[in-house]
C-alpha cells in the first residue's frame, strides 16, 4: 500500500484559499532589491501583511521580458551584490521563520544554466523554494522541467490573451502548481470590460486545466485587486511593489511596500466574497 503524497506548499495554500472561499494575493519583489537587509526584511514581513504566495525575482542583467520598474529593481539588486547564491540564501533565511508560505523563484534561464541546472534545482529545494516561473523557457523545453519534476518542485507557465486554443493545451500540459495568466489587455479600458475580458479568458483556460489560475500584469490598486479577485484564484502584484521601493529609497521602503500589501490584501479579500470561482 503506497503512502499518500503530502501536498506541496503551493497545493496546500490553494486548498486553504478554496476552503476559506477567497482569492489569494501573490506578491513579487526582486531578491536583493535594494540591498540584502531591506529585501529580507520585506520578504519576512510579506505573509503578515497579507501575501498568500511570494514570487521572488532572480536578478539578471538582461531581463528583456520585464517592464522598466522590474528591470530597475534587478539592476539595483545587482549593484548591491545580488547573485543566485545570495538569492537562495534569502530563501533559506526566510524559511528559518516561515515553513508555510510558498516561494516561487521567477526569472530567466541563463543564470540557472550558468549555475548548473541540476545543482541549482537541488540547492533551491534545500533552501525551501517551491516552484519556478522561467519566463523565457517554452513548454516544449524539458531541460528544466524534468529535474524539477524529479525534485517535486512546480514549474508554473505563463499564458496570455494571445495564447489561442491550439496553443493552450501545449502550454498547460506540463504545468504544475498554478497557471499565471498575464492579462496584457485585461486591466486596460473600463473596469467592466476588464472583468469581462479576464473572466472569459479564465473560463477558456479552465476548459484545459484544473490548476488554480493567478492573474497579473498591471494590477496596482486595492480596487483593481478586488475586481480581479472576484474571478481569479489569485491576484499577482509586482511592479507596484517594486515601484514603492524605488520611490522610498531615501525613506522607509519596508513600510511603504508592506503598507501597500496590506491594502491590496484587503482588496483581494473583498473581491473573494461570493466569488464564482470553482
Amino acid at each position: 500500500m503506497s503512502t499518500p503524497t503530502r501536498p506541496t506548499r503551493i497545493e496546500a495554500r490553494f486548498q486553504k484559499l478554496k476552503q476559506e472561499g477567497r482569492s489569494g494575493l501573490v506578491t513579487f519583489t526582486t531578491a536583493g532589491d535594494p540591498d540584502r537587509e531591506i529585501s529580507l526584511t520585506i520578504l519576512k514581513g510579506l505573509p503578515a501583511a497579507g501575501a498568500d504566495l511570494i514570487e521572488l525575482g532572480m536578478p539578471f542583467s538582461d531581463p528583456m521580458a520585464d517592464g522598466p520598474a522590474i528591470q530597475a529593481s534587478s539592476q539595483r539588486a545587482l549593484n548591491s551584490g545580488a547573485n543566485m547564491i545570495k538569492t537562495l540564501d534569502l530563501v533559506r533565511a526566510f524559511r528559518a521563520g516561515d515553513n508555510q508560505t510558498p516561494i516561487i523563484l521567477m526569472g530567466y534561464f541563463n543564470p540557472i544554466y550558468i549555475y548548473g541546472i541540476d545543482k541549482f534545482v537541488a540547492d533551491a529545494k534545500a533552501a525551501g523554494v517551491d516552484g519556478f516561473i522561467i519566463v523565457d523557457l517554452p513548454p516544449e523545453e524539458s531541460e528544466m522541467r524534468e529535474p524539477l519534476d524529479a525534485a517535486g518542485l512546480d514549474l508554473i507557465y505563463l499564458t496570455a490573451p494571445t495564447t489561442n486554443d491550439n496553443r493552450l493545451p501545449d502550454v498547460v500540459k506540463h504545468a504544475s502548481g498554478f497557471i499565471y495568466y498575464v492579462s496584457v489587455t485585461g486591466i486596460t479600458g473600463t473596469k467592466s470590460a476588464a472583468a469581462a475580458d479576464v473572466g472569459a479568458a479564465l473560463t477558456r483556460i479552465r476548459g484545459h486545466s484544473d490548476l488554480p489560475i493567478a492573474v497579473g500584469f498591471g494590477i496596482k490598486t486595492p480596487e483593481q485587486a478586488c475586481e480581479i479577485a472576484a474571478i481569479a484564484d489569485a491576484v499577482v502584484v509586482g511592479s507596484a511593489l517594486v515601484n514603492r521601493i524605488a520611490d522610498n529609497l531615501e525613506g522607509d521602503p519596508v513600510a511603504a511596500v508592506l503598507g501597500l500589501v496590506r491594502d491590496l490584501a484587503i482588496g483581494v479579500a473583498g473581491g473573494g466574497k461570493g466569488s464564482p470561482r470553482r
